[in-house]
C-alpha cells in the first residue's frame, strides 16, 4: 500500500495522526486503541516510554519523566530527563516517533512525508523547532499548518459550496490561537491569525490546583514538587468533572491527614477570570485586523480540548452574541485537518474544487535608525514591510535611506514580531549591502520582501543610484544541522529502547497502579499493591487471556478509586 496523506497534531498535552482515506479525513489509533497520544516521555532503565505509560509516571517519577516541553520549542533548554539532556526538539521527535509507528502499523506501509500542525501564533523559532523534530523523527515535512486553519478545513471540507465568515477558537493544552477564515466558492481564505503560545489548558487546571491549595490552607509556593504534582492530577480530572457538574469534592492527603475539598464552577469561572481576559485580546486584535464586528460572522468554531469548559463557552457566547458550535470533537479537529491539508497537497481527486490560502500571522520587516529633532539619532526600530495577517504568498516593497551621506555600507537585518523594537522581535536573517563611494547626498534604496506559503522569504535591496541589487533567501523553515551534527544526536537518541507494541497497554497499566499507590494511603495503598502483586504475577506466566481477564479487573478498580479522590 502506498502512503496516503498524513497529517499530525502535535499537542501540548495530547498529540494525534489521521490518514486521509477514500476522500474523507480519519483518525488512526494507538497500541491502547485510543486516539489520544499524551505528549509525555519518560526513561526506564535505558527504555523510552511515550504516551498515557509515561504520562502515569509524571507522579511517580518526575526526575525521569517530562510534559509540556512543546512550551519551549524554539528556545536552547536542554531539559534532564534520568542521566541525559534533552531539547525540546528532541522530546517532540519521541512522540513523533511513537505517532508515525502507530500509524504504519495501522496502515500497513511506510511512512514519511507528513504536514505537522503548529500554534497559528508560533514564530519562526518555534517552527523551525518543529521542522528538526520531524528531522530527527525521520519524517519528511511538507508542510507546517497552523492549528486553526486545520481545524478549520476539518469543518470546510464538508461544505466546499457554502459562503461563510467564521471564526475559530483554538485553546488546546499549552497555547491558545483564534482565526477568521472565509469560505466561498471552494475558496478557504484566512483573513487574519492571533493568539497566545503561552496560554491553555494547563493554566486553568492551575487554577484549579491552587485553589485545592488555598482550600487546605497551604501556601503554593511552598510546596514541594510531589504535592504540586498530586494537586494538578487531582485539579486536571476536576477540571473534567465540574464541566460537566457543578460541583465536584477532592479528597487530599497532606501530613497524615485527608482533606475533602468542594470546587465549584462558580469559583473556578471566577479564579479563571484572568485567562479569560487574556484570550480576549487576541480575539479582539483579529477582529480589528480585519475590521470585523461580531454581526459579521456566520459562525464561531469551538476547537481544543479545553474549549469544553462551561465558562469558556459562555465566554464566547457573551461576547459574540451568538453561540458557539462544536459539531467534530475538539480534541481530533486539528489532526483532521492536518490530514486534509496533506490531501490538498497531493492534489487527491476527492478535494479537486477546495484551494486554501494563509495569512502570515507576525509581520516581518528590517531594523532602522531614526535621527530626531535635536540631531540624536536612534537605532535598533523596526520598520515592518509585510505586515501581520498579509494573505500569502505576498511581496510588498519599502523605501529607506542611509542616515548619513558618508556611509559605506548598510546592514539589512530581517525581523518578525509587533514590538517597535527590534530587540523584542524574532531575528531571521541578515546581510550587508556595499555603497558606491563617489556620492554626495544620502543613499536611498528599496527593500523588497517576497514570503510563499512555504515559509520562504526573499529579500532583495535596490540602490536608488546606481539600480544594483543585493538579495538574500531566508529559508525560514529550514534548520541548521550539519549531516554529521544530525548523525550524532540520532546516535545518541538511539540509546534509548522504545518497547515492543504489545507491551505497550501492559506497561501503562503498571505505570497507573504505580502512580496511584503513591497516591493512596492505608487500606487503599494496600488494595493497590495486591493489584500489583497480582498483575506482575500473570504477566510471568505469559497468557494474554489472562492478562487480558486480569487487566480489565484492575481497571475497574482502579477507575473507582480515582473516583473516589474526585467526587
Amino acid at each position: 500500500m502506498s502512503q496516503p496523506p498524513i497529517g499530525i497534531d502535535l499537542g501540548t498535552t495530547n498529540s494525534l495522526v489521521s490518514a486521509f482515506v477514500d476522500g474523507k479525513p480519519q483518525l488512526i489509533p494507538n497500541a491502547l486503541g485510543e486516539f489520544l497520544t499524551p505528549s509525555v516521555v519518560s526513561i526506564s532503565d535505558g527504555e523510552l516510554i511515550v504516551g498515557k505509560g509515561a504520562r502515569e509516571r509524571l507522579f511517580t517519577h518526575r526526575d525521569k519523566t517530562i510534559s509540556l516541553f512543546k512550551r519551549k520549542m524554539g528556545t536552547q533548554s536542554q531539559i534532564k530527563l534520568g542521566a541525559e539532556a534533552y531539547s525540546p526538539a528532541e522530546l517532540s521527535s519521541f512522540v513523533l516517533s511513537k505517532l508515525r509507528q502507530d500509524a504504519e502499523l495501522y496502515l500497513g506501509c511506510e511512512i514519511r512525508d507528513v504536514v505537522v500542525s503548529v500554534p497559528a501564533y508560533f514564530n519562526q523559532q518555534q517552527r523551525r523547532a518543529t521542522q528538526e523534530a520531524c528531522k530527527l523523527a525521520g519524517l519528511n515535512l511538507l508542510r507546517l499548518v497552523n492549528e486553526p486553519t486545520a481545524a478549520a478545513l476539518a469543518y470546510g471540507v464538508h461544505e466546499k459550496d457554502a459562503e461563510t465568515q467564521f471564526l475559530v477558537v483554538d485553546l488546546g493544552g499549552g497555547t491558545f490561537d483564534v482565526t477568521i477564515l472565509e469560505m466561498f466558492d471552494g475558496v478557504m481564505e484566512v483573513k487574519a491569525s492571533s493568539g497566545d503560545a503561552f496560554l491553555g489548558g494547563e493554566d486553568f487546571t492551575e487554577v484549579l490546583a491552587k485553589q485545592i491549595c488555598e482550600k487546605i490552607e497551604r501556601p503554593w509556593h511552598k510546596l514541594g514538587g510531589q504535592f504540586q504534582a498530586e494537586l494538578r492530577a487531582h485539579a486536571e480530572i476536576a477540571k473534567v468533572k465540574i464541566s460537566n457538574e457543578e460541583s465536584c469534592t477532592v479528597k487530599v492527603f497532606d501530613k497524615q491527614e485527608i482533606y475533602e475539598v468542594k470546587l465549584t464552577r462558580d469559583e473556578f469561572a471566577e479564579g479563571a477570570k484572568p485567562l479569560l481576559q487574556r484570550m480576549l485580546i487576541p480575539i479582539e486584535r483579529c477582529m480589528y485586523d480585519v475590521s470585523l464586528k461580531s454581526e459579521d460572522l456566520d459562525r464561531i468554531l469551538l476547537v481544543g480540548g479545553a474549549t469544553r469548559m462551561p465558562m469558556l463557552r459562555h465566554m464566547v457566547a457573551k461576547h459574540f452574541g451568538k453561540f458557539p458550535e462544536f459539531n467534530i470533537d475538539p480534541d481530533h479537529a486539528v489532526a483532521l485537518g492536518a490530514s486534509v491539508q496533506a490531501a490538498l497537497l497531493a492534489e487527491d481527486r476527492a478535494l479537486d474544487d477546495v484551494v486554501m490560502t494563509d495569512v502570515s500571522p507576525f509581520s516581518v520587516g528590517i531594523e532602522i535608525g531614526r535621527e530626531v529633532a535635536d540631531g540624536r539619532r536612534v537605532s535598533g526600530l523596526f520598520s515592518p514591510i509585510i505586515e501581520r495577517n498579509t494573505p500569502l504568498p505576498a511581496s510588498r516593497v519599502g523605501s529607506f535611506q542611509t542616515l548619513d551621506a558618508k556611509q559605506q555600507e548598510v546592514l539589512i537585518s530581517v525581523y518578525q514580531g509587533e514590538s517597535a523594537y527590534v530587540a523584542d522581535n524574532i531575528k531571521l536573517g541578515q546581510y550587508t549591502v556595499k555603497l558606491p563611494r563617489k556620492r554626495k547626498d544620502k543613499e536611498y534604496f528599496e527593500v523588497l520582501l517576497v514570503y510563499d506559503t512555504s515559509g520562504l522569504l526573499e529579500v532583495e535591496a535596490t540602490l536608488g543610484s546606481s539600480g544594483e541589487k543585493h538579495g538574500l533567501i531566508i529559508e525560514t523553515l529550514s534548520e541548521d544541522l550539519s549531516p554529521e551534527k544530525l548523525a550524532e544526536r540520532l546516535e545518541k537518541m538511539r540509546t534509548l529502547k522504545s518497547p515492543p507494541r504489545e507491551n505497550e497497554v501492559n506497561q501503562s497499566l503498571v505505570a497507573r497502579l504505580d502512580r496511584v499507590y503513591a497516591m493512596t494511603r492505608g487500606s487503599d495503598r494496600q488494595r493497590v499493591l495486591d493489584m500489583i502483586a497480582s498483575f506482575e504475577s500473570v504477566l510471568d506466566q505469559r497468557d494474554p487471556v489472562e492478562i487480558d481477564r486480569i487487566r480489565g479487573e484492575i481497571e475497574q478498580m482502579l477507575n473507582r478509586i480515582d473516583d473516589f479522590y474526585v467526587s
